[in-house]
């Protein structure tokens, strides 16, 4: 997992922390190690990511994974976030005009 894109901050700085290591648990289930990037307070923890919902199915599913779909509110809100960093074509083409 390294080039990690996690935002995680550690909780003591408030700088970036970065993950170092990951071990497998479980197909939903991954182990983190991770490490502050500020030099001066060195910190270390283990942490973990767990996959929780199904945003949308999979179009070649496992039948040994059973996951609940996340419900409306949650998918709205990803679908919502996810539009507001969409670029619009048009903007690209025809930038405003500078007076």
């Amino acid at each position: 997992m390294s080039g990690s894109a996690y935002k995680l901050k550690c909780p003591h700085c408030r700088h970036g922390i970065r993950v170092r290591n990951s071990v497998s648990q479980h197909p939903l289930l991954r182990a983190a190690y991770l490490q502050c990037t500020n030099v001066n307070c060195g910190a270390t923890y283990r942490g973990q990511f767990e996959i929780t919902h199904l945003m949308s199915p999979s179009a070649c599913p496992n039948p040994e994974i059973d996951l609940p779909f996340a419900d409306t509110a949650i998918r709205q809100a990803a679908v919502e976030r996810e539009n507001t960093k969409q670029i619009d074509i048009d903007d690209i083409l025809n930038p405003p005009l500078t007076q």
